[in-house]
């Protein structure tokens, strides 16, 4: 059978093209994939998705399913946008009549990291199950605190020194609600939304891992 398989980042460069066509015996798992990649051993932490929805190893797969190996993720939104992000914008989406709180996160780029001076971040994200997961992180926000609206918003593609590179807004009836829901909400985006970050450095690049 058919699958086609979808590289992001690091592993995109590696195999020098965004996506491979391999072909399956009836009844593989997705744990069959990664040897047919010829991409050497598995790295640490890869995790992998069936038709934009995280799966397991033992996950079956049929004809025609789209599987997408994803490195260890970094930064991701309802919102996925290749030019400057509005604050503005982001709080004007969750203000309402009953809240007396929005909480704001902005993340921004600097020029320093890891001892080195940067030149500028290239962002990179699995379009469509990025802006599915920020939903679902969202969701999670409104069941565990007592809110009223969350957007997030995030770039994609490069982002010059100083830009904005993230900007979350959480409204809330009080302040404590909108603030914790505002750190959890960005926690929880730079673990599980499939988005990635290149740090462009004097001297170099790098592929920056989970959590950054």
């Amino acid at each position: 059978m058919h699958v086609r398989v979808r590289l992001f980042a690091a592993l995109r460069e590696r195999a020098g093209s965004g996506s491979v066509d391999i072909e399956l015996p009836e009844g593989a798992r997705l744990r069959d994939v990664w040897p047919l990649l010829g991409l050497g051993d598995e790295p640490e932490g890869l995790l992998f998705a069936v038709n934009r929805e995280y799966a397991a190893s033992e996950t079956p797969l049929f004809q025609g399913d789209e599987v997408a190996v994803i490195p260890p993720v970094s930064g991701g939104a309802f919102r996925l946008s290749e030019t400057p992000l509005s604050v503005e914008g982001a709080v004007a989406e969750v203000r309402a009549d009953d809240a007396g709180a929005i909480a704001t996160f902005v993340g921004t780029t600097r020029r320093r990291s890891r001892d080195r001076e940067v030149l500028h971040l290239e962002y990179e994200a699995y379009e469509g199950m990025a802006e599915a997961e920020m939903k679902r992180i969202a969701t999670e926000l409104r069941e565990r605190h007592d809110i009223i609206d969350v957007a997030i918003h995030h770039r994609i593609g490069p982002v010059e020194i100083g830009e904005t590179s993230v900007v979350i807004a959480i409204s809330a009836a009080h302040r404590a609600p909108a603030l914790d829901a505002c750190r959890e909400a960005i926690d929880t985006l730079k673990q599980t939304v499939p988005l990635w970050k290149k740090e462009l450095y004097v001297g170099g690049e790098e592929w920056i891992g989970q959590g950054s």
